[in-house]
């Protein structure tokens, strides 16, 4: 139920946030904080490593907090959940 619930929300914050990963930073706090994933200190520890680890700061924060819920399986369905609805957009505009 975890991994449903990881992949949900993540695939909201990935369709309907706008402006990149620094534009979903606030609605990944609202949904961590609000669903008691992670506190407050743990949050912005993620940010802190996110911002220095290569890649998108979202999949980074996506990856670390379904590591932090569940897990690899967490990370994953999170990580998915984030990234398929611009997957998505891009697999349209090709055909």
């Amino acid at each position: 139920m975890i991994y449903l619930q990881l992949f949900l929300e993540f695939l909201k914050i990935g369709a309907l946030s706008f402006g990149g990963g620094l534009g979903m930073i606030s609605l990944i706090h609202d949904t961590c904080v609000g669903t008691g994933w992670l506190t407050e200190e743990e949050l912005l520890n993620m940010i802190a490593i996110a911002e220095s680890t290569p890649g998108p700061i979202a999949v980074n924060m996506a990856t670390y907090v379904g590591s932090t819920v569940d897990g690899f399986f967490g990370s994953v369905f999170a990580t998915l959940g984030v990234v398929l609805p611009s997957m998505i957009v891009i697999i349209l505009i090709l055909t």
